[in-house]
This record gives structure tokens, sequence and C-alpha cells, in this order.
């Protein structure tokens, strides 16, 4: 039986101002088993991103217990947060969040030089050759189109064999044959490198390629179809 590499208990998260607050995320629970893939989907505002940003320690709940890898992030400080992050965790986000004065290669070798990691090029470069820009490979950012800055984004979070893919809203900046094309290539490497895949997104067609989908509404987990995909 495979392991739950990701579980949410009763994840709340509430943001105070004054004398007020507003709950974003209000008791939601699941569990993510190793190498599945599923989605989060929902209105803006409906607490979806929140919940991804909780999942991967990028942020902690007001109260429940997060457990990714077996690590209760909760628990632990930001830097251990982000360490664990840096071996478990690759991120694609809706705007590539490339560096731009670093080329494409330069971009996928920085998380394993982060790592302290020698002799990351070759794996680099063999990257962005399965990604389709093998010949892109000393194009800055701003000499890309958006569907190749996701492609290097793409490239850029495989690198470390992560053991699980947070990917928000990852088509939501291109249009219909970059994502399309982006969409592919994210399940082709995600299969072929048994990464578990967590996806948030708008996109009820994308969505529909994961096994499971979560629906949000109002900071409320308010139901899970399977897909079986």
């Amino acid at each position: 039986m495979s392991q739950h590499v990701l579980q949410a208990e009763a994840l709340t998260k509430t943001y105070r101002s004054g004398s007020g607050s507003l709950t974003v995320l209000d008791n939601v629970s699941f569990s993510v088993r190793q190498g599945n893939t599923i989605s989060i989907v929902g209105p803006s505002g409906s607490g979806k991103t929140t919940l991804l940003g909780l999942c991967a320690g990028l942020d902690v709940p007001t109260s429940g217990v997060i457990s990714l890898m077996g690590f209760k992030l909760n628990a632990m400080s930001e830097d251990d947060r982000a360490y664990i992050r840096n071996q478990y965790v690759g991120f694609v986000f809706q705007n590539f969040q490339l560096l731009p004065t670093l080329t494409a290669l330069e971009n996928v070798m920085v998380p394993l030089e982060l790592r302290g990691e020698k002799h990351v090029r070759n794996k680099a470069k063999e990257l962005l050759e399965r990604v389709g820009l093998g010949n892109r490979v000393d194009h800055y950012p701003s000499q890309l189109s958006g569907g190749e800055q996701q492609r290097v984004a793409m490239a850029r979070a495989f690198i470390t064999d992560p053991k699980i893919l947070f990917a928000d809203e990852p088509t939501g900046n291109l249009d219909d044959e970059n994502a399309s094309h982006v969409t592919e290539l994210l399940f082709s490497l995600n299969k072929q490198q048994g990464t578990t895949l967590v996806l948030v997104t708008h996109n009820l067609e994308l969505a529909r390629k994961t096994e499971r989908i979560l629906r949000m509404k109002g900071g409320k987990l308010m139901e899970e179809e399977l897909v079986g995909a």
C-alpha cells in the first residue's frame, strides 16, 4: 500500500486585522498518497491557493496539522520548513518566477546548486531537451515566450526529483496552444518520475486529468470527485 505523502487535518487559516478577522480556510482535511494526482478547484477567494501554501509549508495554519513526507510542518521553524521544501518539493507557478538575470540553463540549475550539488549542468541540459528547449539554453527569460518560460519552470521543478509537485494555475497565463503543450509535458514528466501532483486550477478540463478533484467554496472543502484518470 502506498504511503501518504501529504496529510491535512482540520486546517483553519484566519487573518486578523484590527478588531475583525477573516477565515479563509475552515476545517479542511484530506490526504494524498504517493504517486497520486489531485486537483483543487473553486472560484476566486475559495481558499484553494491558501490551502496550497499551507500544504507546501509556505505558511502555517491558525489551527490544524499539516504533514508532508511525515514531517509536521506547523511544528517546524521557517528555516526547517524551507529545508523540507528544498529536499522534497517542486513548484510550478502561474507567473513562472524565473530569475531574469539568469539564462534558461542557469535557472534550471538553481535548485540543485542551492543544495550544494556540483556538476548539475548536464542534468539541467537534459531536462531542457526533454521539454523541447535544448536550443534555448542560453536565452534569458525576456527572450522566451510565455510557454517557453513555463517549460523552463517545469524543468527547474523536476530537476530535484521532487516527491511532490505543487502547481498553482500552471496554464493560467498561456494561450490554448501553449496551455495544451505545457499540460502534456507536466503530466508526462510527472508520470515518468512518479511524482505526487497537487494542482490548483480554475480549469475543469485540466482538473479532470488528475485522479481526484477537491472542490472548495468559501474556505470549505465541499466535495471530492474521483476521476480515475
